[in-house]
């Protein structure tokens, strides 16, 4: 029980730290959009690289937030049913949908980007314009990384639903956001 606590609570601050990296991201691409339309629309000039950097941007801040994002239960759930469920039938969900859906669905995005990365990175893939990015398989490289934060906080989730289960819950880690587990009967 002990290895499982500390894999979760290791993933749960990488995690947590990340999230806190997109944040920063975010706040630079804040930034570089600003003086993009600075430039465009004070001076009538603008250059094909800033506005790569802003879609590249956007893109890694989305990817590194997405295991931050499941972290937080965040992400965008029908949950009609759900809201109104015990802790042991979410426990129940999380842990079947851990297993056969969230876990085979980032094996085969991460089988799939390898192979995307490994192609772009062979032939020095940059940008198609002049004046772009010159590396963007590093921006590839992003869908590997949060990718594996996301199946990793997968993991996560599948060992404190597991764990919730067998009526040993996992209690947040000292220093994250995260929520505590409610007391029984409650539905959150």
């Amino acid at each position: 029980m002990a290895i499982l606590l500390g894999l979760v609570r290791c993933i749960d601050r990488l995690n947590e730290w990340v999230g806190k990296l997109a944040g920063v991201i975010s706040l630079l691409m804040v930034v570089v959009v600003t003086g993009d339309v600075i430039m465009r629309y004070a001076f009538d000039t603008t250059f094909v690289a800033v506005q790569e950097l802003e879609w590249h941007l956007f893109g890694v801040m989305f990817l590194l937030g997405a295991g931050y994002t499941l972290l937080k239960d965040e992400h965008v759930r029908v949950d009609v049913f759900y809201q109104r469920l015990n802790r042991k039938a979410k426990a129940w969900i999380n842990f079947l949908g851990v297993l056969f859906f969230l876990l085979p669905g980032c094996y085969l995005v991460l089988d799939t980007s390898w192979k995307f990365f490994s192609m772009s990175l062979a032939i020095h893939e940059g940008s198609g314009d002049p004046g772009g990015l010159p590396a963007r398989y590093v921006l590839k490289a992003f869908i590997l990384i949060g990718f594996a934060l996301v199946a990793l906080q997968g993991v996560s989730m599948g060992i404190k639903a597991f764990m919730e289960i067998i009526g040993k819950p996992i209690q947040p880690a000292p220093g994250t956001t995260e929520k505590p587990v409610s007391p029984e009967g409650e539905g959150a």
